[in-house]
């Protein structure tokens, strides 16, 4: 489908496809329309893209803080008061501020930097460059889900200010704890807030998810079927499914519990007792929150994980030279995650009393989604295979991501297993396998995309000698952190535990737990210099002198160097190829653009 005749609007902006005024022409915006309400899907996906790394760095410092305390309780941190001042009184954190900054840890880095930042980024960056549009289905309603983003982002930054203090019941915020305003500090206002912030960000997803669908079915150039998409694409778009499908479910748990707290209902509360005396409250169940939260967060873990794999498969493409092995294979297993990832959420339930009949088919539907995952691994190291591998900074990056990945999945077959998980639960072991699979190697994806398209982005490259320090101290740090931590999980050490020196069992594991607090330290300060990079390569990188950098086949190399609002100066070209023509073109070169016509007798893919 050509987009000729597809109008885009914008304060000061109205031109087509193929019209007269092309991106470039027309005359020059106000610094508010351009920067800040802007309707450019680029625009928003640097303000996502910033947004997001602020968030990574204050929701790493708090990982720090109380990175401190564990592996330090005895010691006190004077720098901790001047961050933290009445919280961490004398240089040692508050148990009950220890609870906030775990809770909001999780919240800031699974929801805002992770879902927004990833998504929103590389969802509004590409989708249109690599289809073939000029802008999103809806601009408007793309400026939106930025700015549902942003007021979210504000609400939960106020409630880290609260006298109470931010919410405190864990990054899922399971009732009754989060839902009696008396049960805990963390229970006041700033659980108020983080449940106001939550619902503006579901509905900050769902206006992106919904554009990113529709833009990626009805907008794609002339010549760009479905099997034409790059994988980053047929990520992002089954991305968008999962969060459109899923994220109501938490919106609706959100609104539950913002009724238990605050008018009287009983959904969740049944039958307590506080100091003696009985709540009115009775006839809901805790449970039920569970299920709620756990059917949208689920599916969450692969709204994280799809956007990377998406993008390391076209990093690991383009840098080992060669077509992505099993595009179709790709695409299938794509489809087996997104479908399977909405049935397997009652596995973080096995210690709930649920029937064990129930839990053999949670068991069976989670293992069985190991299967896409292992033809996704299968299918990046055989294109890696006898590549003519450039070990960049997003190739490696990239590698990183599918190292993590097998490492961080293997020990989920293990906690997938009902049986084994009642003792793994709620140990290290979780923290251990979730922060790899999830946490780092979803960074490692977006570390490679930022990389790899930041000359698109800014018209500069990021520096590489920084590159290769931040790559190699955050890979091994990550692994110094968290394997460890598989140990301490089956010796039987509980997650979110404020001092384990008063327990024999566990006294043993203060040294690694020091070991892991200092790695902790160094980690983060090397994320520092990646945001250093980032910020003075905007401004300061070497030049792209070139509009197709990396040799790559895709469309959205085919923009000029710096992209105006409408991406192609000229027509918006078409497309006769796969995306991963990796082949001698018959002129010297190794790659064939998808804007290549076929020659005479050559077939498309």
């Amino acid at each position: 489908m050509n987009n000729a005749g597809i109008i885009i609007e914008g304060p000061n902006v109205a031109h087509s496809a193929g019209a007269e005024h092309h991106g470039h022409e027309h005359h020059e915006q106000h610094f508010i329309w351009k920067y800040i309400f802007s309707q450019d899907h680029k625009m928003i996906s640097k303000q996502f893209l910033v947004t997001g790394m602020i968030w990574a760095v204050i929701g790493a410092l708090m990982s720090v803080f109380f990175r401190l305390q564990l592996g330090f309780p005895d010691s006190t941190f004077p720098i901790m008061e001047k961050f933290l001042g009445d919280w961490a009184k004398g240089g040692k954190l508050t148990p009950e501020f220890y609870y906030a900054l775990v809770t909001m840890h999780g919240t800031i880095l699974v929801f805002f930097v992770l879902t927004a930042g990833l998504s929103g980024t590389f969802a509004n960056l590409l989708i249109p460059i690599q289809i073939g549009a000029r802008d999103m289905a809806s601009p408007f309603m793309n400026m939106l889900s930025y700015w549902f983003f942003f007021a979210s982002s504000i609400i939960m930054l106020v409630s880290l200010f609260v006298e109470t203090g931010p919410a405190s019941g864990g990054w899922t915020t399971y009732p009754p704890l989060s839902a009696l305003k008396e049960a805990s500090l963390g229970s006041g206002l700033g659980m108020d807030l983080w449940l106001l912030s939550m619902a503006l960000f579901v509905v900050s997803s769902l206006l992106g998810g919904l554009n990113y669908i529709s833009t990626i079915l009805n907008m794609r150039t002339k010549g760009m079927t479905m099997t034409r998409m790059p994988l980053t694409i047929w990520a992002l778009f089954f991305t968008a499914v999962l969060g459109v499908l899923s994220f109501p479910v938490l919106f609706s748990g959100v609104v539950l519990l913002i009724f238990d707290r605050n008018f009287g209902t009983s959904f969740y509360l049944s039958e307590i007792f506080i100091g003696g005396k009985a709540l009115p409250h009775i006839g809901g169940s805790a449970i039920l929150y569970q299920h709620l939260f756990w059917f949208l967060g689920h599916p969450e873990v692969y709204i994280i994980m799809l956007p990377g794999m998406g993008m390391a498969s076209e990093v690991l493409s383009t840098h080992s030279r060669k077509p992505i092995f099993g595009y179709f294979a790709m695409i299938i297993s794509l489809i087996g995650i997104t479908l399977l990832a909405f049935l397997v959420w009652a596995h973080h339930m096995f210690v709930t009393g649920m029937s064990p009949f129930l839990g053999s088919i949670f068991v069976l539907l989670t293992l069985l989604i190991a299967v896409p995952s292992a033809v996704k691994v299968f299918n990046w190291l055989t294109t890696m295979w006898r590549g003519n591998i450039r070990f960049n900074p997003p190739m490696l990056f990239a590698i990183g991501f599918v190292s993590l990945f097998i490492s961080g999945g293997l020990t989920g077959l293990f906690l997938g297993n009902s049986a084994i998980d009642i003792h793994l639960h709620d140990t290290y072991f979780v923290v251990a396998h979730f922060h790899i699979v999830m946490g780092v190697s979803a960074f490692f994806g977006m570390f490679a995309g930022i990389y790899h398209w930041f000359p698109k982005m800014f018209g500069r490259f990021m520096n590489n000698t920084l590159g290769y320090i931040h790559f190699f101290i955050t890979l091994v740090g990550a692994y110094l952190i968290f394997w460890p931590m598989h140990y301490e999980g089956i010796a039987g050490m509980p997650r979110r535990y404020y001092d384990f020196s008063a327990w024999e069992t566990f006294k043993h594991f203060q040294d690694i737990n020091a070991f892991i607090s200092i790695i902790a330290t160094i980690v983060f300060f090397a994320q520092l210099l990646f945001v250093v990079n980032f910020f003075a390569s905007m401004f300061r990188g070497r030049k792209v002198t070139t509009m197709n950098p990396w040799g790559s086949t895709t469309l959205e190399w085919t923009t000029p160097i710096n992209p105006g609002h409408g991406n192609w100066e000229g027509d918006i070209p078409d497309v006769y190829r796969w995306p991963y023509d990796y082949k001698d073109d018959g002129n010297g070169g190794d790659f064939i653009s998808q804007t290549t016509p076929l020659r005479p007798g050559e077939e498309s893919h």
